[in-house]
Formats: structure tokens, sequence, C-alpha cells
């Protein structure tokens, strides 16, 4: 079945960088070209942060981290990534790989980012 599978978050300072893969299995990026990062603080709802399109490159950002994150996907090894640099605490939260553009279908179980001096 379709599986998502978030790496990469962790502890990191104020105006640090982090970068998260997502490892998808049970799919492939033709299938569903269409990928999404969105992050979760807890008690509060999901807020979206990027999309990619795998097909034609079309990326989009949340006006929050536009110049600071970059999305991207790896075809060959059917890989999801979001580099995230100068990260402030607002950046805080539960980051999860999705599928869909806008209207998401799976996601993954989620990658804590912590960003505290």
């Amino acid at each position: 079945e379709v599986q998502l599978v978030e790496s990469g978050g962790g502890l990191v300072q104020p105006g640090g960088s982090l970068r998260l893969s997502c490892a998808a299995s049970g799919f492939t990026f033709a299938e569903r070209p269409d990928m999404s990062w969105v992050r979760q603080v807890r008690g509060k709802g999901p807020e979206w942060v990027s999309s990619i399109n795998s097909g034609d490159g079309r990326t989009k950002y949340v006006d929050s981290v536009k110049g600071r994150f970059t999305i991207s996907i790896d075809n060959a090894k059917n890989q999801l990534y979001l580099q995230m640099t100068s990260l402030t605490p607002a950046d805080a939260a539960v980051y999860y790989c999705v599928t869909g553009w806008g209207s998401y279908g799976f996601w993954g179980q989620g990658t804590q980012v912590t960003v505290s001096s």
C-alpha cells in the first residue's frame, strides 16, 4: 500500500538549517505527481507549507516560508525533500509529507522539527 515515511527532523537553533526527506512507496510520482508538505503545531490545525508537481516542477509556498524553504523531488529515488533555512521558532512543528496539491490523500507519520536556542 501507499506509504510515506518522513525523516530529518530534530532540534536546531534559530537561524539554522534542516533538510527533511520523505520516502514514498506503493506508488510512483507519475501516478501521483502532486506532493506537499504540511505542518502542525500541537493543539492547532494543520498548515499547508509547500507543494510540487513532479512532472513539470511547478512549486508553491506559503508566504511565511517563501525564500527560506525549497521543496524538491527525486523521481528516481521516489523521494520528496524540504530544505529549510533561516529557521525560526515559528517553524517548529510536526512536518508531514502528503500526496496531493490543495486536496490531500495519504499522509506520512510526521517528523518533529524543534527550533530553540
